[in-house]
């Protein structure tokens, strides 16, 4: 007996929606297996996106390495990852004190990190700082902290792991850039100089080590939204706000991994829109961007 023609979309947004959850499942199940008895490298794991990593990375059977400023929180996160934790399929993290903004300490971290276990597989730099002011109010000393933490931070410790993973003829470096790396905006000149320049580096880099069989991967997103799920947002206020949930920006690192993807980008329509205005309409592009100063719901949107 043939189905209702009005029961046929029904059903097939069930199998649709149905297929689309294995497909998920799938991919997570797959993105653990491929990290497992691997060292991995956290830059910054204290943070939101961070601690997301951590746990997925940890749950996965990666021998972590968990970097951060702050020894207390790195302390209070290992105490999460390992309690209840099955030592017969996961390891106990290392803790490794790092801080971009101290320049100086970076030979003896490099050092600290390879000596670990001796090697390097999967390297995350996630450390950002941001900032948000007219060009004209920032002090040549914030633009070089800046600089140091987003950009010579991440090059420094890439280049400190590299030796190693040329040698072993394996390896990935991800970098968790913003989008700002290749859309710049009003009031980030600091922080979207940076971007760009940590986005060159690593381009130039995914070519000069692809014989050595090293993969690197970019994500490019917009602000990461760490507001709780729970909490009902606030009523908007022209344009809607969009972002990233930390959860997200993980499961989606977790799959560049797993897939070695050269290029992600974790964005919604309209800073995307934006991206295409830039490349093929930059006249039209720079004349809306110069109105929308005016305007700070329109520049919200392309963070």
């Amino acid at each position: 007996m043939a189905l209702p023609t009005v029961m046929v979309l029904p059903m097939l947004i069930v199998v649709a929606a149905g297929i689309y959850y294995i497909y998920n499942e799938i991919i997570q199940y797959m993105s653990k297996s491929m990290v497992k008895n691997k060292v991995v490298v956290i830059t910054d794991a204290v943070s939101g996106v961070g601690s997301e990593c951590a746990h997925h990375f940890h749950k996965g059977g990666a021998r972590l390495i968990l970097c951060g400023a702050s020894w207390d929180k790195m302390e209070s996160l290992y105490d999460t990852l390992t309690s209840g934790a099955d030592p017969r399929v996961t390891f106990p993290p290392k803790l490794v004190l790092l801080d971009f903004s101290d320049m100086d300490s970076m030979p003896e971290v490099v050092n600290e990190v390879v000596e670990c276990y001796g090697c390097v597989d999967i390297l995350v730099c996630n450390s950002s700082m941001k900032l948000k002011a007219p060009v004209h109010t920032v002090s040549l000393e914030l633009d070089r902290n800046i600089m140091d933490i987003n950009y010579f931070g991440p090059s420094t410790l890439a280049k400190g792991v590299l030796p190693v993973m040329m040698s072993r003829r394996s390896g990935h470096i991800l970098l968790v850039n913003s989008i700002q790396g290749r859309l710049a905006i009003p009031f980030r000149t600091s922080y979207s100089a940076s971007k760009h320049a940590v986005q060159a580096f690593f381009d130039c880099l995914r070519a000069e080590v692809e014989e050595y069989g090293i993969i690197v991967s970019t994500i490019s997103h917009t602000f990461i939204n760490a507001a709780v799920p729970s909490t009902p947002p606030a009523k908007p206020q022209g344009l809607p706000t969009f972002g990233v949930r930390p959860a997200d920006l993980a499961n989606e690192i977790m799959r560049t991994v797993s897939r070695k993807k050269k290029e992600v980008l974790l964005a919604h329509p309209i800073p995307r829109v934006a991206l295409y205005l830039r490349s093929f309409f930059p006249s039209f592009f720079f004349a809306v961007v110069a109105a929308g100063v005016k305007d700070s719901a329109m520049a919200e949107q392309m963070q």
